[in-house]
């Protein structure tokens, strides 16, 4: 478990547009921190951009796609600066169903998210880190990246992706890095709610989640590096 900061740092958040991503930037934001997030949605950057102002760097940013996201890093570290701590958290789920029923293009956008995506990400601001000598890259897994369960198989494979690149990738940083995978818990969401139906309300919601997981967030450090985190 880490220990507490006051220092005010920049955070870069993927999937901003709801869910987990738009909590952690209330929270963060709400609590003196810089961010920069990402999302899809032109609707909900737009709404990020006149809720939180200038002092903070909203983008429209398919993470699927290379070249967007290496474009976007680039300017992000040139025009803002370097990231304290990445929170890579953009993700789809495919609708419940067998693996032979989840169709090709389906279970192609989701790894093209969920594993390609952070990837992609990670590679963006990686060098920046390295070079000046820290930061903190949190890559969101799930209880399902550690377990399984019948009729979400694609999602399932998404997330060990991602427990296994985040931890061999903490094995390839220099001292002063960390990666860490976390595990978020079961939260309500959209995406819960397409899973479990009406019994995600028996869950917290994703605000509730950020008070707890965004201090815990902003306190992990170089020690904890190649540690597979669930949130509190």
């Amino acid at each position: 478990m880490p220990g507490m900061t006051t220092e005010k740092k920049l955070i870069v958040v993927t999937g901003v547009s709801r869910g987990l991503g738009r909590a952690l930037v209330k929270s963060f934001t709400s609590d003196g921190h810089r961010v920069v997030g990402i999302a899809r949605s032109q609707m909900a950057i737009d709404e990020l951009r006149k809720e939180h102002g200038d002092s903070h760097r909203f983008d429209v940013v398919d993470q699927a796609d290379a070249s967007q996201v290496k474009h976007w890093g680039k300017s992000v570290v040139a025009e803002v600066g370097v990231p304290d701590l990445i929170i890579n958290n953009a993700a789809i789920i495919n609708e419940n169903a067998p693996l032979w029923e989840v169709p090709d293009n389906e279970f192609s956008s989701l790894i093209d998210i969920n594993v390609k995506g952070v990837f992609y990400v990670c590679k963006a601001f990686l060098p920046s880190l390295i070079k000046r000598g820290s930061g903190v890259v949190v890559n969101l897994s799930s209880g399902w990246g550690r377990s399984v369960a019948p009729d979400v198989a694609s999602y399932c494979a998404s997330k060990w992706a991602i427990e296994g690149m985040t931890l061999a990738l903490a094995q390839d940083l220099p001292p002063g890095i960390a990666a860490v995978p976390l595990n978020p818990g079961v939260i309500n969401t959209e995406m819960l709610l397409s899973c479990f139906g009406d019994s995600a309300s028996d869950f917290q919601n994703a605000a509730q989640w950020a008070k707890t997981a965004a201090p815990f967030l902003l306190a992990l450090d170089a020690a904890d590096n190649g540690i597979s985190h669930t949130a509190p």
